[in-house]
């Protein structure tokens, strides 16, 4: 874990939170490979389970909300961590991550009690009870306050889903394990609405939809496992959950999560709001009757899909009889696609056809890199290290040298360290 954290940085993947004051436990900074790699994941998603199907839409709804939604929701009463303090040193630990003894000093713990782990903040100038409200702890809240809206506005048939990507807030009693556990972080998240006799069918088919994405992003499906919670462990709302765990290196823990929320949250925001959420479904499967849809919710973490993804993408082997470390990721996710080099810098004409083929190619696949620093030898592990797919080196052939290499450039394949000549005009199709 240590050798993976330690690139991030190095490499301007993650760095820690406000780190010139000290960081800010439970926050992290996505620095600009980072970011690319981010958006790359949000986009596969979002193209996945949104553009390429029929029967789904998005949305965006706000961070902060009436409060009285997550009352209805049950998050004020209920969303909550058991919480124990060291009589000794004051340390707070979650209950059911130590044992009996402080893990820091040894001493000895109080009672538990339940902390709620909602960011509670104040809306407006003056601060009162009126003026509470919360840094939402999930996305799902905003998508079922809206149900009625895109109802209304679209008219969609049974079964469909509402997507939503953004970010959720948690006061975390104890951070921990880089960005997998944070204050701070962003979910991608659906709730699928179908009618109660069919959520077993729809339960199961998007179980192998979180499969089908996981090979999709480059996840180690060698690492991941299911795991059936049991009735005393789900959430107050689930009838039916089912955790994907992956092997990180810190241990097996959960990294996406299906639920079968029935309609308990439809009810509960109908019976505190007054609005009508019930459904008329005019099919002719439906026969025209009118009822509260069942949801069914495939919860991913973005933050701990970048996780999974490093993990199961750090490599160590060794190449040209040196040892080497460098990040296998798929093209679709890789932060960056390619990068250009001119063989020599101090060559006006290899620089300037190398500026020719670096502007051509990003004019079409914008996550290119123009990297001229060093030797070969040092580019190549440098974009090794970042996990760029291919390296195109600009040489005298290029520039018709050998007059039958007119035009074609050297392709370096991330993974095997072969290479190959390809013409200029086929780059793209290759790399993209």
């Amino acid at each position: 874990m240590e050798k993976i954290i330690s690139l991030c940085k190095r490499r301007g993947f993650v760095y820690q939170g406000s780190e010139i004051y000290g960081g800010l436990a439970g926050t992290w900074d996505y620095g600009p490979l980072g970011v690319e790699l981010k958006n790359n994941v949000k986009q596969l998603w979002w193209r996945m389970f949104v553009q390429e199907r029929d029967d789904m839409c998005g949305l965006d709804a706000a961070i902060l909300m009436n409060p009285k939604a997550w009352e209805a929701s049950g998050h004020v009463s209920g969303f909550s961590d058991p919480l124990v303090e060291c009589k000794k040193c004051k340390r707070r630990f979650r209950a059911d991550q130590v044992g009996e003894k402080c893990p820091e000093c040894g001493g000895s713990f109080g009672e538990v009690r339940q902390f709620n782990m909602m960011f509670k903040t104040q809306i407006g100038a003056t601060e009162d009870a009126e003026s509470v409200s919360y840094l939402r702890p999930e996305t799902a809240g905003g998508i079922f306050v809206n149900f009625k809206n895109v109802v209304d506005s679209f008219h969609p048939k049974l079964p469909f889903g509402i997507a939503q990507i953004g970010k959720a807030f948690r006061n975390e009693i104890a951070p921990r394990d880089f960005v997998f556990r944070s204050r701070e972080f962003e979910q991608m998240e659906i709730e699928y609405f179908v009618r109660p006799g069919n959520w077993e069918e729809a339960f199961e088919d998007w179980r192998n939809e979180v499969h089908r994405w996981l090979a999709a992003v480059g996840i180690d499906a060698s690492k991941t496992t299911e795991l059936e919670v049991a009735d005393g462990d789900r959430a107050h709302y689930s009838k039916r959950t089912i955790d994907f765990e992956f092997e990180f290196p810190f241990g097996h823990k959960e990294l996406y999560g299906l639920a079968y929320r029935t309609d308990f949250d439809l009810s509960a925001h109908a019976g505190a709001s007054g609005a009508d959420l019930s459904f008329l479904d005019d099919s002719v499967e439906g026969g025209g009757k009118r009822f509260v849809p069942h949801v069914i919710e495939p919860s991913f973490g973005v933050d701990r899909t970048i996780l999974a993804i490093l993990a199961s993408v750090y490599t160590e082997d060794e190449l040209g009889g040196e040892t080497r470390t460098y990040l296998k990721f798929n093209k679709a996710v890789a932060p960056i696609k390619a990068a250009v080099f001119p063989l020599l810098k101090n060559k006006p004409e290899l620089v300037a056809k190398a500026r020719e083929v670096y502007s051509m190619l990003k004019k079409q696949v914008p996550q290119i890199m123009w990297d001229d620093n060093g030797n070969i030898g040092k580019r190549y592990r440098r974009q090794d290290e970042i996990g760029t797919p291919s390296c195109i080196t600009i040489d005298f052939d290029t520039l018709g040298e050998n007059p039958e290499l007119l035009d074609t450039v050297t392709v370096r394949d991330r993974d095997t360290g072969e290479q190959r000549r390809v013409a200029i005009v086929d780059l793209v199709s290759i790399i993209s």
